[in-house]
Parts: structure tokens; sequence; C-alpha cells
């Protein structure tokens, strides 16, 4: 699998590059995207943040940046941060464990470390389930992500419409 970019938009006074990056896997001379998405950086969001409320970059960039080095020094400190609608961050402790090279299948053994875990909160999880499934683009058909799915009424026989 590699990973490739491509550039996308264009780049004026307001808005910054936007890259796109694709998973490609090539098999039997064939190649597959599996999935496409938009890189949005700190600096996107705080350029969009400063235009939607009249602020000055570098003010929206302090805030930013205060927030995001609290929730760095919150979960240093093992605190669990909740934000309701959106999600929450706790810090868990991974167990050591064995593990095995695949390469020289020779046993090795992985220490315990601290890892942060995010649950989704209620709104953007609404948001995720109404989003248009993803469209693989090898073969023109969506891509199973895991939300609902709605079943097509059956006809008289048993069988979908």
């Amino acid at each position: 699998m590699e990973l490739r970019s491509r550039f996308v938009g264009s780049a004026s006074k307001n808005h910054s590059f936007v890259w796109v990056k694709r998973h490609v896997i090539r098999s039997a001379g064939t190649e597959r995207t599996t999935s496409d998405m938009a890189t949005v950086t700190k600096k996107d969001l705080i350029d969009r943040i400063a235009d939607a409320e009249g602020c000055k970059r570098v003010l929206v960039k302090r805030v930013i940046q205060r927030f995001l080095n609290t929730i760095i020094d919150e979960l240093g400190n093992g605190n669990r941060l909740e934000f309701r609608d959106f999600g929450v961050f706790e810090s868990k402790v991974r167990a050591p464990r064995q593990a095995q090279n695949p390469k020289t299948m020779d046993k090795v053994r992985v220490p315990s470390r601290r890892t942060v875990k995010f649950k989704v909160g209620r709104v953007m999880k609404e948001r995720l389930e109404q989003s248009p499934p993803a469209i693989d683009e090898a073969t023109g058909l969506a891509i199973n992500t895991g939300a609902t799915h709605i079943a097509a009424p059956a006809s008289g026989d048993g069988r979908p419409t």
C-alpha cells in the first residue's frame, strides 16, 4: 500500500492549500483507491474561525494553541476530558503483552504504555451517520463503514424491490 497526495482547489488570500490523501492498493497489476479525504490543518481551522468571528488570526491562534496545550496537560495528568455532544478523551494504560515478529517468528515483549482513548459524542455520531456513504472508485460500490443501514422495502415475494 502506498500513500499518494494531490492538490485540490486553489490558494487565495483567505484560503490555504488543500491536499487530498489517498491509500492506493496495487494487486495483480490493478490499482484501487480505498479512501479519499481532505486534510484540514490547524492553520485552516484558525483561518475559518477568524473569518467567521471577525477576529484577528493571531488571537484565534493563541486561543486554539492554549486549548490544545491544556488538553495535553490534563491527559498527561491522567484526567478525563468530557465535551458534551462532541466526545470524551481519556488516558488509558495498555497492559504489557507478548507479540511476535512476523519476519523472524521471535517472541517480543511489548511494555505497557499510556495512550489516549476517544469516545464519540451524540452530536458527532449523528452527523457521521448522516454523511453520504464512501464510494469505492474502482468498483463504484458503497464501502461498508459500519453505519446503520436502512433496508429497502420488500416486495410480496420477500425480495427487495
